[in-house]
């Protein structure tokens, strides 16, 4: 298996194996983020800039890890990454899995693999005695029609308001604050599976760029605006995952989109800017600062 990265005393991200999830799971709170939209080159020269500090200190190296989206848009993906399919490395593979549903003939499924006999990542975790909490962004999550509402129906607990959603210029602020408010309403023992999907580089993201316009619309600049103003508030959402025992973190994209790339503008097509993703994966410290 490819090396990965656990957490130092301090919280740094550190060099390690890929961890055991059937020891992970039973033991761990868990948090999966989904930054939706987010473009890997735009995570990756950000990073690379010092811009996004907070993220940054998390991943192996300060880098991203290069991965393909499951999907190319977001209710394909999440299907997708509800099943145990997470972005794959983008490499040759084959790649174990972290999770997987028990399934003849699987090519991904290693010894390493937390092996579930449920339809759903989400069940599954719900069957091994987690709290399973949805905090929802974009529209497939706001539960305002049948459609928005098959994500957030797989979990014990879903969240959504306008403030979380697409066209609000302080959506994870929001969404922060209400994963503060479901960890701190949980028994200390009560494992948590905390899924939050975070809606603020989606377009529209033209008001996280001052001076950008309404009229001009987003660019690539103002996506990048987008993933500083989430790097400023994500520390809270550590500290808060692990505010009662260590967490175990995904944070990845589950597309990204185009800006003109080649003619194309948007996702939900198969351009590399939207194929190509950034990926990671770290333990948080219990008693994580919101750094």
């Amino acid at each position: 298996m490819a090396a990965q990265h656990t957490e130092s005393p301090d919280g740094v991200a550190g060099d390690a194996v890929d961890p055991d999830m059937s020891e992970v799971v039973g033991s761990h709170d868990l948090l999966l983020v989904t930054l939706d939209t987010l473009r890997y080159d735009v995570a990756v020269e950000l990073a690379a800039a010092g811009r996004i500090p907070h993220l940054a200190r998390h991943l192996p190296g300060g880098v991203w890890e290069e991965r393909h989206a499951p999907g190319s848009f977001t209710y394909a993906s999440h299907q997708a990454i509800f099943a145990g399919f997470l972005p794959t490395p983008a490499a040759p593979g084959p790649h174990p899995r972290l999770f997987a549903a028990r399934f003849a003939g699987s090519e991904t499924t290693a010894e390493r693999t937390f092996v579930f006999d449920a339809p759903d990542l989400v069940s599954a975790l719900a069957r091994e005695g987690y709290r399973t909490v949805c905090i929802g962004g974009v529209g497939f999550f706001n539960r305002q029609a049948p459609l928005g509402s098959v994500l957030p129906g797989l979990f014990q607990e879903a969240h959504w308001e306008p403030e979380f959603g697409v066209a609000s210029p302080t959506s994870f602020e929001a969404q922060v604050a209400r994963a503060e408010q479901v960890v701190r309403e949980l028994p200390d023992s009560q494992r948590l599976f905390l899924f939050v999907n975070v809606s603020a580089l989606h377009q529209p993201n033209w008001f996280h760029r001052p001076g950008a316009t309404r009229e001009a619309g987003d660019s690539r600049a103002t996506h990048a605006a987008a993933l500083e103003y989430v790097d400023a508030h994500i520390g809270r959402l550590f500290a808060a995952a692990s505010s009662r025992r260590r967490a175990f973190a995904i944070v990845c994209s589950d597309h990204g989109t185009a800006y003109g790339d080649d003619g194309y503008t948007g996702h939900r097509l198969g351009h590399e800017s939207v194929w190509t993703v950034p990926y990671a994966h770290f333990f948080l410290e219990p008693g994580a600062t919101a750094r």
